[in-house]
């Protein structure tokens, strides 16, 4: 999975030991998803990453999709698709009231699986 978690950023440059520790970490966050596409021929060719948390403006817990990956040769394939399913019925048994991300690239696709153009994301880096 590093191989794809390294190519997705754009605007950070992931480390390989950060990676690590964060990955046994979320294995054992339970507000956490980790969804991994594996094909018997190509391997890993997908990750979805996601996160429930409590707000007050929802009455209750939302979810939010932190990062969706999907190796260039096999998008358009359903992989995307059917990471972003199970992210929803994760969702859904978590209680949460929506399922939201942010996106720089993947508009069109999103859409497509009907989420809306909701909001402005903004950030500050504070490292």
């Amino acid at each position: 999975m590093w191989p794809l978690a390294r190519d997705f950023a754009t605007s950070f440059h992931p480390e390989r030991e950060a990676f690590n520790t964060t990955w046994s970490r979320l294995l054992e966050s339970p507000e956490s998803l980790l969804l991994v596409a594996e094909l018997p021929e190509r391997g890993i060719v997908g990750y979805l990453l996601a996160n429930s948390h409590l707000t007050f403006l929802a009455n209750g817990p939302v979810a939010w999709v932190e990062e969706l990956m999907v190796d260039e040769t096999q998008r358009k394939s359903g992989v995307g698709r059917s990471l972003m399913d199970a992210a929803e019925h994760w969702a859904r048994s978590t209680g949460a009231a929506y399922l939201a991300l942010a996106s720089r690239r993947a508009g069109p696709f999103y859409l497509a699986l009907d989420y809306e153009d909701s909001a402005v994301f903004y950030k500050k880096n504070l490292g």
